[in-house]
């Protein structure tokens, strides 16, 4: 593997963490100690507005409500090392189960959240019990897309966005035999590749012409389909779905919309996710593609906020109302909310990141581009394997000399200086293309 500063050096590994601001005042904490902030949505970024809120020296009353009944977790494992057999069940946790008690952070799972009256500041649950808020922080994440097609009850046909999911696909995985993955998108390739680890004969039936088409366009795309092929994968491209044909309740196979019909022990079905926007919805909250909210993450509810895949925020560098389905805006989304609620924030403008490892493929990704948005992408390194190993290049996307997004692939501790030149791109400035394609120029010198 090349060393950073073959091909530009940097700072920073996978993720950044939110910045640390002063803690409160104590006549502040002392002002704000008999307040009620409820958090709906034990997730990451719940977990984390919670921790936020303890250390900035908040007193008062803090209340996590999770539908699952398991602790607050992070979800990529569950499509990477976990779904390998890498990492312990217990790996992802975002706390111990001690540590709520010892930071007074009421942890109520299994526990739906029914309703919320913005009238009387009233969140109604179940089993029932409700609850007064002074501040509410909506948290709900995401559900996963389902299909609506025969045979889509039958046994083996597994989605993959809870912790119990993923046992389940890990155990039909483990057992080998024919898998088809409906979906070309991260979580589907994530699970191929898994799937490949296990030894399993693995088709991937995508209805677009190439995987990650619309996230990263034809150029990079053609990188990922190339490296499944590589490893044994067969893709459908341009293939509609018929139906999952059954025997004794047990999918066998994968019916598509030409008749062909592919074998199937397993079929993993990624196709997207959708904001768990409900909630917010007839609380009479603004939604649009989910809860809309403010720089601050403020939504229209002067005492609520929103925060993770849910809330669509205005981002003041993109300058756009923006949805960020990925770890880091979870990770920084709810420490950010969490300040917004005490007063001590600032507006949330992180570049977008996320990452993924597919075989020995890693990546991370920061910026932002909207499908065509971009003139062209330079490569810096060759994205082609030689030999068969592993490529290693960054990928930039370009539009009018101006960095939008950043790829680094089996490159590391470049992560910040990539999202220097994005931050940069998005503020007017531009770089030279052949400079920015040269491994001899430091990406810290391409905005000297």
């Amino acid at each position: 593997m090349l060393p950073a500063s073959a091909l530009g050096e940097g700072a920073g590994g996978r993720g950044s963490q939110p910045p640390v601001v002063s803690p409160l005042t104590a006549e502040d904490s002392v002002r704000m100690t008999d307040d009620v902030f409820v958090i709906i949505g034990a997730s990451l970024a719940g977990a984390k507005a919670a921790e936020t809120l303890r250390a900035e020296g908040f007193a008062g009353r803090v209340v996590l409500i999770g539908e699952e009944s398991e602790l607050p977790y992070e979800r990529p494992p569950l499509s990477k090392g976990y779904l390998l057999g890498n990492d312990p069940r217990s790996g992802g946790r975002v706390h111990e189960f001690g540590w709520y008690a010892e930071h007074d952070v009421e942890l109520r799972l299994g526990t739906v959240a029914e309703e919320i009256d913005t009238a009387r500041r009233l969140v109604t649950l179940h089993p029932a019990d409700s609850l007064h808020y002074d501040k509410l922080l909506l948290a709900t994440g995401s559900r996963v897309r389902t299909l609506a097609i025969p045979g889509s009850d039958l046994a083996g046909v597994h989605y993959l966005r809870t912790l119990d999911q993923a046992d389940a696909l890990q155990a039909g995985l483990r057992g080998g035999g024919n898998v088809v993955v409906v979906g070309a998108g991260w979580i589907g390739l994530e699970t191929a590749a898994a799937a490949r680890h296990y030894g399993c004969s693995v088709t991937i039936v995508e209805m677009d012409t190439l995987p990650l088409r619309r996230v990263l366009g034809d150029e990079v795309a053609a990188i990922y389909r190339d490296l499944h092929i590589a490893h044994g994968v067969d893709f459908r491209f341009g293939a509609g779905l018929g139906e999952f044909q059954g025997k004794d309740g047990q999918v066998t196979g994968v019916l598509l919309a030409d008749g062909t019909v592919l074998p199937a022990d397993v079929v993993a079905v990624g196709v997207g996710i959708r904001p768990a926007v409900e909630l917010a919805e007839s609380a009479g909250l603004r939604v649009d593609d989910g809860i809309v909210a403010d720089a601050a993450l403020r939504t229209s509810d002067e005492h609520i906020w929103a925060c993770g895949d849910v809330v669509s925020w205005f981002h003041p560098l993109l300058n756009t109302q923006i949805r960020v389905e990925h770890w880091a805006n979870a990770l920084n989304g709810g420490p950010a909310a969490a300040r917004s609620m005490l007063g001590t924030g600032e507006d949330y403008a992180p570049v977008p990141y996320f990452f993924s490892d597919q075989y020995d493929l890693g990546m991370e990704y920061a910026g932002w581009v909207t499908p065509g948005g971009y003139d062209r992408v330079v490569f810096r390194g060759d994205p082609v394997a030689a030999g068969g190993a592993a490529p290693e290049f960054i990928a930039f996307w370009v539009a009018g000399g101006r960095v939008l997004a950043g790829m680094n692939a089996n490159i590391w501790d470049v992560a910040d200086r990539i999202q220097n030149l994005v931050r940069a791109g998005y503020t007017g400035r531009s770089v030279d293309p052949a400079a920015l394609a040269d491994p001899a120029v430091p990406l810290g010198q391409l905005l000297a």
